[in-house]
């Protein structure tokens, strides 16, 4: 499971409102083209938001805070869910995606602009994140959180180019 997202201007972003077999498209030809409105955290995305969420970091940065589609009220491994999922447009992997809106990412590119690396992992023992059940484990040691916390840069740069620029961001896992 990789953490993904994708810089979008408001327009954009009411065009994947509308059309998120279009918005798939934008977002992989971004990847598939290492755009610099693409950003991922790889495999570290579970451990960089219970990082962030552990310092009262309000907006959901990995999951989006809102969503493009509503959930069915199913069992997550039921068949209905997966019905509904492959009527997506488009494989986004794990789930459809959500957004931030541009204030989203203005406030979110000014609380990280506070952070360090330091910061986002002091007093943190990894097994906390083992106790957590956080996504990839397992968390034995300092390397764990030190390899989380080296996403906080290129994060920072990702979001203070996005607010800059008044764009939303699509997020995804896949």
């Amino acid at each position: 499971m990789n953490g993904n997202w994708l810089r979008v201007s408001p327009n954009e972003l009411e065009k994947a409102r509308t059309d998120l077999g279009w918005a798939y498209e934008l977002a992989i030809t971004a990847r598939d083209d290492n755009s610099e409105r693409w950003a991922a955290t790889g495999k570290a995305w579970n451990g960089f938001e219970f990082l962030l969420d552990r310092l009262g970091f309000e907006i959901p940065l990995v999951m989006g805070a809102e969503a493009f589609v509503e959930l069915p009220d199913v069992e997550p491994d039921s068949d209905e869910m997966f019905d509904f999922l492959e009527d997506l447009e488009g494989d986004w992997g794990y789930g459809p995606p959500s957004y931030l809106t541009p204030v989203d990412v203005a406030a979110a590119a000014s609380r990280l602009a506070t952070l360090t690396e330091d910061s986002l992992v002091r007093g943190v023992n990894p097994q906390e994140l083992s106790r957590a059940d956080i996504y990839p484990g397992p968390w034995e040691g300092p390397d764990e959180l030190a390899w989380v916390a080296h996403c906080l840069p290129d994060v920072q740069r990702y979001f203070a180019a996005a607010a800059n620029d008044g764009a939303a961001v699509i997020c995804w896992l896949d």
